[in-house]
């Protein structure tokens, strides 16, 4: 939504302002001013098409069958992004909604769930904290639509199958940065953040990037205070043939009297929605809060053997400890607003380490080219965890909502000491081939991945094995381009999501029964454009997802659990970024889905809408250099939400909305120093909405927020 700015530029610009030529005139210096003011903002390209792919490697997305697109560290920076939801604000196929009974982020594309668990960092799985992300930390966000099972593996927690994010960690740049921001969020939240790269030794070959962001204070939310510390540092190196890099994070994100999700009670079925309360209500506990602590790490090697094959490895881990106390509102009568609350403390600590491996490959035969990949990866993770809730809960309202003191009466595990309740394993190997030819304009891409997942359970407190669950399957791609003309593309893929089957457990006929992975089928056809300082593209995609459902066993009354179950998605994405003229620059775009129940387990609700998944989404931000006044940006931003459905029959949905934003930011020089302010307006208006009603958990929108922050680059 804001003009990225260039700390290269502005440290270039900067230096021949500080060092006027001998005898300038003060006219010569003015003009000079004029153009440092307008080179600092030159740097457009907030949003590129591209990014990592996992097993084939870091891509141009003109090349690749997949739709892929990466928000860069200026767009965090010029937004004043908090969060990764905030980042991915900016994206029109992607929505952000809430965990069942906390305050983590999770977010939806292609009508599927993307859990935290199973965002990367790197490329790696299980190494991102799970359930708020500093964006402050990355140098990109890269949004992948889509199945990845062949890209990136299985995802640990089992979705990524509309589409996955990759976070890429910061490192050094090839000017050295010194920057330092101050910023201030409504109601009273402050903090600021230092970012420091410099690269030294001989030819540069060392480089070294330190972060550190925080805030805290009162959120617009009445009641709700949040705080947050990223600490981040890369080191790198690397010569003509080998690039070496690591990187370790620490992040510690705390909220207190947060605001929750409301759980809609399952047996009211055909209960209207209820009218949105003010956007700053809070019917959450004082009590309430989430303490959530994470140390981790990336750590990767290339090396090229000629110019025909290349070796790489990576490694990364995570330590997490998550404690908390929450407050959950079920709503049992929407017209009146009455419910119950219950409350749970929870303790989860998290260990988890990935890795990957490969090799890449570029060989001819006859007028064929190749590029061969091919290699494995493996993650482990182990949680332990340990609980203890109120039974049952209080009464409550969400219009009127009272304040209790909770009485935790049930409780599995030792909260002082949690015991292990799972262990992971994945590992899979992957080969593949993508063959050009005709000049370079045709790329067929074919492959496969081998993936096998091994999940125990075991019992709170006692620590027993209640669980064991271990099968393997193979997820085939094929993936077609055809450049027609310079800087245009049309694409096919058929590519599949990958998540653990289940276990039958006691009470089914066939318990004990383990099944094969569920696996999700994806077609996708589209056409890219790209010209550097434009690009746009539309894709077509449909993909079935199948889910356990219990039946009942032939003619008997004794019930079977069964993977028959079917989800069907189809949509179509239209995406545009870049400049539409001089100093005016538009990121967004629009999205249909028709989100279908094919094989529901109640059969009345076949060919149902699927709950919570939005029949269009609309994002569109624009920003525009004011011609008349130097350093001048004028921003704005809209994002759109189709309706909802709020119930499995489809007898009632979230009506439509739209949210506006509004800002500016001023660039100029102070002592030929490159100092930008920024003034930011989140739901102008203060819309009343409800956001989204993700897994039945009804999601209130953000109220209208006040966002000012202050850039010096030294």
């Amino acid at each position: 939504m804001v003009t990225a700015q260039s700390a290269e530029k502005q440290k270039q610009t900067a230096s021949l302002a500080s060092k006027p030529a001998v005898g300038a005139s003060p006219v010569a210096a003015a003009k000079e001013e004029d153009l440092v003011v307008r080179a600092a903002r030159n740097n457009r390209m907030y949003v590129s098409s591209g990014g990592d792919l996992g097993a084939l490697g870091v891509k141009k997305g003109l090349d690749v069958p997949f739709n892929i697109r990466s928000y860069n560290a200026s767009l965090i920076l010029n937004q004043q992004s908090q969060t990764l939801g905030d980042v991915l604000l900016n994206d029109p196929t992607v929505r952000t909604t809430t965990g069942y009974g906390n305050y983590a982020q999770l977010f939806q594309i292609r009508g599927f769930t993307l859990y935290g668990d199973d965002i990367a960092i790197d490329g790696l799985y299980g190494v991102t904290p799970r359930q708020l992300v500093s964006p402050q930390l990355y140098e990109s966000v890269q949004v992948l639509n889509g199945a990845s099972a062949f890209l990136n593996g299985a995802a640990p927690g089992g979705s990524a199958i509309g589409g996955n994010v990759n976070l890429v960690s910061k490192r050094a740049t090839a000017t050295d940065i010194t920057r330092v921001t101050g910023d201030y969020t409504s109601s009273a939240q402050g903090g600021g953040a230092v970012d420091i790269s410099r690269r030294f030794g001989q030819d540069r070959a060392y480089g070294f990037r330190f972060n550190a962001a925080g805030m805290d204070g009162e959120t617009p939310i009445h009641g709700e205070r949040r705080a947050d510390i990223a600490l981040g540092g890369a080191f790198d190196w690397h010569n003509d043939d080998t690039r070496i890099n690591m990187n370790m994070n620490y992040q510690k994100q705390q909220v207190f009297g947060g605001r929750s999700a409301i759980i809609v009670s399952s047996l009211a079925t055909d209960m209207p929605v209820p009218i949105p309360t003010s956007p700053s209500k809070n019917w959450g506990q004082r009590w309430a809060y989430t303490d959530l602590s994470y140390l981790f790490g990336t750590m990767g090697i290339e090396h090229d053997f000629g110019r025909h094959m290349t070796v790489y490895g990576k490694f990364g881990a995570q330590s997490g400890n998550e404690m908390g106390n929450y407050a959950t509102t079920t709503l049992t009568n929407s017209r009146t607003g009455d419910g119950s609350v219950g409350a749970m403390a929870t303790a989860y600590n998290v260990m988890n380490e990935a890795t990957q491996a490969g090799v890449r490959a570029h060989v001819t035969t006859g007028f064929i080219k190749h590029e061969i990949n091919a290699g494995g990866s493996a993650i482990w993770e182990e949680a332990d965890s340990a609980y203890a809730m109120s039974v049952p809960g209080v009464p409550g309202n969400i219009y009127n909502p009272t304040q209790f003191i909770p009485n935790e009466t049930y409780a599995r595990g030792n909260m002082n000491n949690p015991g292990r309740v799972s262990w992971n394993k994945l590992y899979s190997l992957f080969l593949s081939d993508t063959m050009t030819f005709w000049h370079d304009r045709i790329a067929l891409t074919g492959g496969f991945r081998y993936q096998d997942i091994l999940s125990n359970s075991y019992n709170y407190g006692s620590g027993e094995k209640l669980t064991h669950y271990e099968s393997a399957a193979f997820s085939p791609v094929i993936g077609l381009v055809v450049h027609p003309i310079k800087h245009f593309a049309v694409y096919f893929n058929r590519i599949q999501g990958l998540s653990a089957g289940t276990t039958v457990g006691a009470g089914y006929v066939n318990a004990g029964q383990v099944f094969a992975p569920y696996e999700s089928t994806q077609y996708e056809v589209g056409a890219k454009y790209d010209v550097g300082r434009f690009s746009a593209g539309v894709a077509f995609y449909q993909t079935s997802m199948p889910y356990g459902v219990v039946e009942t066993d032939g003619n008997t009354s004794q019930l079977i659990y069964t993977q028959n179950g079917r989800e069907r998605n189809r949509g179509m994405e239209l995406t545009f970024n870049g400049e539409i003229l001089r100093g005016l620059r538009f990121n967004g775009g629009l999205t249909l889905i028709d989100a279908k129940q094919m094989r529901a387990a109640d059969d009345a609700n076949n060919g149902k809408t699927v709950i919570g998944v939005p029949n269009y989404t609309i994002n569109g931000n624009l920003e525009y250099d004011v011609p008349f006044v130097e350093g001048l940006t004028l921003v704005g931003r809209v994002i759109s939400t189709g309706k909802q459905q709020f119930n499995n029959a489809n007898t009632t949905h979230l009506p439509a909305w739209s949210r506006f934003d509004l800002g500016a930011r001023y660039t100029f020089l102070v002592r030929g120093k490159a100092l930008t302010t920024r003034f930011e307006v989140d739901n102008v208006g203060n819309q009343r909405y409800w956001a989204s009603v993700y897994q039945s958990n009804l999601i209130m929108g953000d109220p209208e927020t006040f966002k000012f922050s202050v850039t010096a680059d030294l």
